[in-house]
């Protein structure tokens, strides 16, 4: 086994649609290190006015890991697989995980409404500033 195998890694778990939250808590029983960034907003159901938390990723749950022990989290109902290339999961260097947590601490995040697949981006401010990349797809299109 090599020594990257034995030390606990940042993966992205795939999941169910709305099923986040209660798979991140589930792992959390288990003592599984997990992240799910969150933002509220504000819904109206029946003329009340209520705050709800959304994942900012949708249907993605960030763990922490040994890869070798992923059958834990892949048996978890509501997981479908670890995000990666060629069937194998690629990790997160915990850099980019610390990253995404000190500036969602600093900054409010949400999605975007108006993008398109195939649009170019370039991210104006925040952390990540001047990052560019592509969209490939919006809600499975």
């Amino acid at each position: 086994m090599r020594n990257v195998d034995l030390s606990p890694q940042w993966y992205v778990a795939y999941t169910l649609p709305r099923h986040e939250k209660s798979i991140a808590d589930r792992m959390v029983d288990q003592d599984i290190e997990t992240y799910l960034p969150l933002y509220s907003l504000a819904r109206t159901w029946n003329r009340r006015r209520v705050e709800v938390e959304l994942p900012l990723f949708p249907s993605y749950v960030f763990v922490k890991m040994v890869i070798s022990k992923k059958i834990r989290v892949l048996t978890h109902p509501g997981v479908i697989r670890l995000i990666g290339v060629n069937g194998n999961a690629v990790a997160i260097p915990d850099g980019e995980i610390e990253k995404l947590r000190s500036s969602l601490a600093t900054w409010k995040a949400e999605p975007y409404p108006f993008l398109a697949a195939g649009r170019q981006v370039k991210i104006r401010s925040g952390p990540f500033a001047g990052m560019q990349g592509r969209i490939l797809r919006r809600k499975g299109r």
